[in-house]
């Protein structure tokens, strides 16, 4: 089949689409025995493809993953960081680090934890991502200060950045303590770290952000224990069926650079 051949990296396992695009501008890729260039198809069952002068084998395409892990802070979600920061690739066992491909779905700043799928499923992953499909996120977050309730409701209704109003959000109290709050938000939209940004805007900001829950993939299952800071897990069939029911693969055609921001 001939595709795009920053998506047929992605399905072989070499890098996510974004980086394998990366790669093609960089040089490192060559089609039949030229250097590539975006915007280039090929069919990996005929035409040549080479990655750093090896050639890819259709025979070692890997078969597709999905994990759930629990980020720490402190961890990047990006697969290289030019700062040598730690990256989530970092917490994968030595099987899972090369040539398989896997790359977050979205993103959790540096300084948030909890819940981030990880895959090798481009397609999956730009569907995922895209902001048509609203797929819920459940945070836990702590604000300084006490937000009252006419604050909440604001949050709730949504408020303007950067030029466009944020969709209608989920925001319960939990929790307050002496000089901080502990709030239960859900969103339905992934701008660049939208929830620390309308905190502060609404005068309380984050002191912490974990998220719980990617739709109805979540850290701790009822009836069974949390998935420990730092671990992974492999996804259950039902989850991955769940994933894919929010979605539709056949009809819609999602440009690549279309990603989820960073909380």
């Amino acid at each position: 089949m001939v595709e795009r051949l920053q998506k047929i990296l992605s399905q072989w396992g070499v890098a996510s689409r974004r980086q394998a695009e990366q790669m093609i501008i960089d040089g490192r890729i060559s089609l039949n025995g030229e250097v590539a260039h975006l915007g280039q198809k090929a069919n990996p069952e005929i035409d040549r493809i080479q990655v750093d002068g090896v050639s890819l084998r259709s025979n070692e395409r890997p078969s597709t993953i999905y994990l759930l892990l629990n980020k720490p802070g402190g961890i990047v979600s990006t697969n290289f960081d030019p700062q040598n920061r730690s990256t989530i690739l970092d917490l994968l066992s030595p099987d899972l680090r090369h040539g398989k491909g896997i790359h977050s779905v979205g993103r959790l700043d540096a300084d948030s934890t909890g819940a981030l799928l990880l895959t090798n499923d481009g397609e999956l992953t730009c569907h995922l991502t895209h902001p048509r499909y609203h797929i819920s996120k459940t945070y836990e977050v702590w604000v300084k200060g006490h937000p009252s309730d006419s604050v909440l409701q604001t949050w709730r209704d949504g408020i303007w950045l950067s030029g466009k109003k944020t969709l209608p959000a989920d925001v319960r109290l939990l929790q307050a303590g002496a000089s901080q709050t502990l709030l239960k938000i859900v969103l339905r939209e992934g701008r660049n770290r939208q929830i620390r940004r309308v905190a502060e805007l609404l005068g309380h900001p984050v002191l912490g952000l974990h998220r719980t829950a990617i739709g109805g993939i979540r850290l701790q299952s009822f009836g069974e224990p949390s998935l420990p800071m730092g671990c992974y897990r492999f996804l259950k069939d039902s989850e991955i069926s769940s994933l894919r029911s929010q979605i539709d693969l056949t009809f819609v055609n999602v440009p690549a650079d279309m990603k989820e921001h960073s909380q």
